[in-house]
């Protein structure tokens, strides 16, 4: 579950079913998620005796404490919407669209530049952590360096010639 964080590269979760416990934990670690509106999600493991401790590790980070606590003290199944609203998923589509959806938001993300994508994509689960004053000196340090970057340059550039950028980065 913490390597997704340390990819160079965005993790997508494309839930279409339900994710239950690991899986739902799974879905909580991706840096993106698009959910099928006939999704649901749930942290069940009590109702067989088993707390979902290591499944709560990753969705306290995405959902707030006390609604994490529900889903783990019942066992309950949420639908997407509720996912949505509760900050779980970042879009909820019918099930026919699903697939365009996640397609349009991949090749969206992949005309960026692959350089810059995973230099900020580190400094933001370095500092989100941290207490304020040390997310800050983080992501100062992350501005700084990726400032030098050449695709920044070339970014700049693009911007004031009105023109697309043409990013050195590999896909």
């Amino acid at each position: 579950m913490i390597k997704l964080t340390h990819l160079p590269q965005p993790v997508i979760a494309r839930v279409h079913g339900l994710a239950t416990a690991a899986g739902c934990q799974l879905v909580s670690m991706c840096d993106l998620v698009v959910a099928a509106d006939s999704a649901r999600f749930a942290l069940p493991g009590v109702n067989v005796g088993v707390f979902c401790s290591t499944p709560a590790v990753g969705v306290v980070r995405s959902v707030s404490r006390k609604r994490v606590m529900e889903m783990l003290l019942t066992g309950d199944t949420i639908d997407a919407r509720t996912a949505l609203e509760w900050g779980l998923v970042n879009r909820v589509v019918p099930s026919a669209e699903l697939d365009g959806t996640v397609k349009a938001l991949t090749d969206r993300i992949t005309s960026r530049s692959a350089a810059v994508i995973a230099l900020g994509k580190q400094a933001f689960y370095a500092q989100v952590d941290r207490p304020l004053d040390d997310a800050y000196e983080v992501a100062s340090r992350s501005m700084a360096c990726n400032l030098l970057e050449p695709d920044a340059a070339e970014g700049i550039d693009a911007f004031l010639e009105k023109r697309p950028p043409n990013w050195s980065g590999k896909r």
